[in-house]
């Protein structure tokens, strides 16, 4: 067999790999937006079913073969990033059993309702013991995963390739103690920002999440927009979905969620069309992903030129809604309010949710923490870290559908994106002068021109790292996410 020849065999088998996790991703869509509740069960049996194709597929032997037969040495960029991909994942699927990988995928799947169930009901007892299951499974994988090494990093590298929890905490160290700081001297201003009042229905806010997921770059023609508990995006290049949440009484919930969404969106839509069905054709980590989720939110969408643009457009639909300028309504955008929820969290606080969240499941997976605990040492640690009392586990530790589909390990990539974007505003600033006069008029095509340019073309082309440091010219810090977080915020509460 020629180098070539082992080449072209193995990107065939791949793109049938590819093709079928898209179609489990569409498995995993349909039960969070139109799926009948009646048919949690069956559809668990589906994805197990599917999982067990995937893996099999994913850890096949002929892997094996065609990567010792390809001579790597004389090939381009794109095709050495599809070897390091493909790679990787063959080693660390084929040290996690077949069996385990079948029953994650069975028993994920239904704790998603179970959880939903919980989260209504507002009893964490209702859930607890599936997250106990789910616990159980997650720590065999990591035990496989590991092979020695440590078990959260084994983890981690599904969701930030190359990370470890130790380079994670001297960033997120340097985040906090920052976060903390800023968060205290708000506390200590005298500015006043009202909050907004009102209902507004869920069909007008519809029309208007389309208009801003428009705005900011989405392909409709390759996608949708749809309502679920917890907004989401799902797939890649020619389908990639979108779905965000209404809650009457606060659009912003709304229009952000949306917007967060589009970013992960409009970065999977924008991958270069010749990495289509390829295992290079996604983004490159999920904190590069959420890079592109938390600057198209925050440092576009929660800016005072972007806002005024959102203020004049919900005036023309709710009419009168009580704010009387774009400068008010920029403030109340941006207010730091008492809350719970990590997704409506202002930029101030979000991270400090995420924190919690990223102890608490290390904990778990080194058994430091057990489930049976879990509630406690979350309100605990909430009360210490925000100053109040948790009302209610809807409010605590029910809020996130993550740990009911098993994804731990993911949570710290929300803040790395954060920091991501932090050192990716400063170089979109540079390069664009007139951003805010475009931001003004809605306009974000040469921002997300920018974007596409230096993150979305190359999915996975490249590490995480490499693709961060190409795009800023150094490694990131979290020096300009709180050089940005001080400038904002202490101009709208006079710091």
């Amino acid at each position: 067999m020629t180098s070539t020849q082992a080449y072209t065999d193995l990107m065939a088998h791949m793109r049938d790999v590819t093709a079928l996790s898209q179609v489990s991703g569409l498995l995993g869509w349909d039960q969070e937006t139109t799926m009948a509740k009646g048919s949690a069960k069956q559809r668990a049996e589906w994805q197990s079913a599917m999982s067990a194709v995937i893996h099999a597929k994913k850890t096949d032997p002929k892997i094996g073969d065609w990567l010792a037969a390809i001579d790597a040495s004389g090939l381009a960029a794109m095709e050495r990033g599809n070897l390091r991909v493909i790679q990787n994942s063959f080693a660390r699927q084929s040290r996690v059993p077949a069996d385990l990988a079948v029953e994650i995928a069975r028993v994920t799947s239904e704790a998603q309702g179970i959880w939903a169930k919980a989260r209504e009901a507002g009893n964490f007892a209702d859930f607890q013991p599936t997250l106990s299951e789910v616990l159980n499974l997650r720590r065999q994988e990591a035990t496989a995963l590991a092979n020695g090494g440590d078990h959260y990093d084994a983890l981690l590298e599904d969701y930030e390739p190359g990370m470890t929890a130790a380079e994670l905490d001297v960033l997120l160290g340097g985040l906090r103690t920052g976060l903390v700081d800023l968060r205290e001297r708000i506390g200590d201003s005298t500015v006043q920002i009202p909050d907004l009042q009102g209902s507004f229905s869920q069909d007008q806010q519809m029309l208007i999440a389309g208009e801003l997921a428009s705005a900011f770059g989405y392909d409709y023609s390759r996608g949708r927009l749809d309502l679920a508990v917890h907004p989401f995006s799902s797939g890649n290049f020619n389908d990639v979905r979108i779905t965000t949440r209404v809650v009457e009484r606060d659009p912003f919930n709304c229009f952000y969620s949306t917007i967060h969404e589009v970013g992960h969106a409009v970065y999977e839509q924008n991958i270069n069309h010749l990495h289509g069905l390829t295992p290079i054709g996604q983004g490159a980590s999920m904190g590069v992903h959420e890079s592109q989720s938390r600057i198209f939110e925050n440092q576009l969408g929660r800016s005072r030129a972007f806002t005024g643009f959102l203020y004049t457009r919900m005036c023309e639909v709710f009419g009168d809604f009580g704010v009387d300028n774009a400068e008010t309504f920029y403030r109340v955008v941006n207010k730091l309010r008492k809350g719970f929820i990590r997704t409506e969290a202002d930029e101030v606080q979000y991270n400090l949710h995420v924190l919690l969240r990223y102890d608490l499941e290390r904990s778990l997976i080194a058994g430091d923490l057990e489930v049976a605990d879990l509630e406690a040492a979350w309100n605990d640690r909430f009360k210490a870290d925000f100053g109040y009392d948790v009302e209610g586990a809807a409010n605590g530790v029910l809020q996130d559908v993550h740990w009911s589909v098993g994804l731990m390990g993911y949570f710290p990539t929300y803040s790395l994106g954060n920091i991501f974007a932090g050192e990716l505003y400063v170089g979109l600033r540079d390069a664009l002068p007139d951003l805010d006069s475009d931001l003004a008029r809605g306009d974000t095509n040469k921002a997300i021109a920018w974007l596409g340019d230096k993150i979305h073309q190359y999915g996975s082309v490249y590490e995480p790292s490499k693709v961060m440091e190409m795009a800023v010219g150094h490694k990131p810090t979290e020096a300009p996410l709180l050089a940005y977080l001080n400038q904002k915020f202490g101009d709208i509460y006079n710091l």
